[in-house]
């Protein structure tokens, strides 16, 4: 039997939003590490690949990019890891979310979200492969929605809206158990969530999200894989990746020092600027 493509998901969003918990629900275990305040556990990205209803997944969960009090020169380390673990790019995109009242502090998220997500600076090619995620599902009213819970909310709705309409609601806590409801079950959830990356996928006939940054990262990543297989020819394909990964990161955060945090994440997002910016410090080393 063929091994079954593997799909990498980056999972981005505030700290708070539940990621990380959303990470452990997609996968049924707990391997992500999950924090009970509003600190930040994810100090880094960790990425873990797992077999989810027959289909190979990738999970890359993210600290929080879109912290609107973190300094932004803490994520430059941040932001070159999810460049390399997500490499040569993601074949889908969540952008987390959490049911909740809507304030003024989830007003300056969305707009810091729609700041990289921009028609003037956002290449519109990333919004086939993103979906709207909502976590605390349960703070829902009985019998609502998640569609009729945001039909209000512009900011949202036109998020959704960039993202193809494509959104979806979890519960890490409370809908693990068998519910009489079926759209309050994290089983039904998921698998509505894996179909819809299905589609994604199917959409963008069988490719991921990539842009030219994304791509030269893979391209140095390749090249440490060479050399590692020449040096190390006992090593396997998978510790050889990894392997690959961790020399590329040292790399990347030694050269690209000098290029602003805000201008890094810009790139990882397709943001054309930050992207031709990233790219010409590169060549000028490799």
């Amino acid at each position: 039997m063929d091994v079954p493509h593997t799909k990498r998901i980056v999972i981005l969003g505030k700290t708070g939003a539940g990621k990380s918990s959303l990470a452990n629900t997609i996968f049924g275990e707990k391997l992500f590490m999950i924090g009970d305040t509003a600190i930040s556990e994810t100090r880094e990205c960790q990425a873990e690949t797992k077999s989810v209803n027959g289909r190979s997944i990738t999970l890359v969960d993210t600290p929080g990019f879109f912290d609107t009090d973190r300094p932004e020169e803490e994520l430059k380390a941040d932001i070159v890891r999810c460049i390399t673990e997500c490499s040569p790019g993601p074949h889908a995109v969540l952008i987390v979310l959490k049911v909740e009242r809507y304030t003024e502090q989830e007003e300056a998220v969305i707009n810091k979200i729609k700041e990289y997500f921009s028609e003037q600076l956002f290449s519109e090619e990333v919004f086939k492969y993103t979906t709207v995620l909502f976590t605390h599902g349960d703070q829902l009213d009985e019998g609502q929605t998640i569609e009729q819970y945001f039909c209000n909310n512009k900011a949202v709705s036109d998020l959704v809206k960039k993202c193809g309409g494509r959104c979806h609601v979890i519960d890490n806590k409370y809908w693990n158990n068998d519910q009489q409801d079926e759209y309050r079950s994290n089983k039904f959830q998921v698998e509505e969530l894996l179909k819809t990356i299905d589609e994604i996928t199917e959409a963008n006939r069988g490719g991921c999200y990539t842009n030219e940054m994304l791509q030269a990262a893979e391209e140095i990543i390749q090249q440490e894989e060479e050399r590692i297989r020449k040096s190390s020819p006992n090593m396997s394909e998978e510790e050889i990746r990894e392997q690959a990964k961790v020399s590329t990161f040292k790399k990347l955060m030694i050269k690209l020092a000098g290029i602003a945090t805000g201008a890094l994440l810009g790139a990882l997002l397709g943001v054309g600027v930050s992207v031709g910016v990233v790219i010409l410090a590169l060549k000028k080393v490799f």
